[in-house]
């Protein structure tokens, strides 16, 4: 079981990028996103195992959002991690914000316990829209990706702290407007 420190869309903004997941669904042997049950969300951290517990991650995810009110995230384009499979995630404007939240809870928990791409120098803010790309549908969705060219805008609004699989919510609060 891990257990990572997010923040996400808790609100119809995310619709747009739910509208994403399903486009890109289509090039998943099985929808990944949908299947979480969760909204979309950047995550600060992933812990593995019993080594960080559950209160001392929130209590980072409390001090790294003191203060922070609710973050209005642009995106203007779709990227992927390569590997097999391919990954497909949503693009942020630069966000001061997310590096600074990021940053905090970093330096609050060692960042030796966390995942090597949550680290810092390694972490890349993004909003996944699949996480099992089909490799025979790699380019198709690369395709994809390329030719996206709108703009979307998502309300970022509550900060949480959840174990997975299956995700499961340990502690949640909204930020304020």
């Amino acid at each position: 079981m891990a257990l990572a420190i997010n923040i996400r869309a808790d609100n119809s903004s995310a619709d747009e990028i739910e509208r994403l997941w399903d486009q890109v669904g289509a090039f998943e042997a099985k929808a990944s996103m949908r299947a979480l049950g969760y909204r979309p969300h950047f995550t600060f951290a992933i812990y593995d195992g019993p080594t960080i517990d559950e209160a001392a991650a929130w209590d980072a995810m409390l001090a790294a959002s003191a203060g922070e009110t609710q973050l209005r995230v642009e995106f203007k384009r779709i990227r992927w991690f390569e590997g097999s499979p391919l990954v497909l995630w949503a693009g942020p404007a630069v966000d001061e914000a997310l590096a600074r939240i990021h940053r905090t809870v970093s330096a609050a928990i060692d960042p030796a316990h966390c995942r090597p791409h949550y680290r810092p120098g390694a972490w890349t803010p993004h909003c996944t829209l699949g996480t099992a790309i089909a490799d025979e549908r790699r380019n198709d969705a690369i395709a994809f990706a390329r030719a996206f060219d709108r703009s979307i805008e998502v309300m970022f609004d509550v900060v949480d702290c959840v174990v997975f699989p299956p995700v499961r919510i340990v502690a949640e609060t909204r930020l304020a407007p």
